[in-house]
């Protein structure tokens, strides 16, 4: 007999793709046997985080091609819960870092009429688990080598 397919769905920016969202990833579809992933648009990152490295077309082609994904997708730039509304997903898992609020969550999809339950996941340890710790390092390793080279 044919297992229920339970969907499962994470939302983010995934500005250079790292260990974290792979991790992010397979720890969310350990929930369910389908995996949607909802990439946020260039606007809607500027809004709430930062300006993307990466555009976002890139971005969910990136996320897509991964093997643990099953459809990555841009999101909504005006309503969040548009997407949701879309996808249907029986869990929505968030991560450990992200801004959302479970409970404000949940009294949207209630009011929407949508059934998901919401998850945080753990955080996953790592040198270099986040787009900003990149960025950093990148930085620093050019100044390193700037200064080695006499340029400063």
């Amino acid at each position: 007999m044919k297992q229920k397919e339970k969907t499962v769905m994470v939302g983010g920016v995934f500005d250079l793709l790292h260990l974290g969202h792979i991790h992010y990833f397979e720890e969310a579809k350990k929930h369910g046997n389908r995996l949607v992933v909802v990439v946020a648009r260039d606007s809607t990152a500027r809004k709430m985080k930062h300006t993307p490295i990466t555009p976002e077309d890139m971005r969910v082609e990136l996320i897509g091609a991964l093997k643990v994904v099953d459809e990555a997708l841009l999101g909504d730039e005006k309503d969040i819960y548009a997407t949701v509304e879309k996808v249907k997903p029986d869990v929505i898992a968030l991560g450990y870092d992200q801004r959302h609020d479970e409970e404000e969550i949940k009294r949207e999809l209630k009011k929407r009429g949508l059934k998901a339950e919401v998850i945080r996941l753990g955080k996953f340890d790592h040198d270099l688990d986040g787009t900003r710790k990149i960025i950093k390092k990148i930085v620093e390793r050019c100044r390193q080598e700037m200064e080695e080279k006499g340029f400063e």
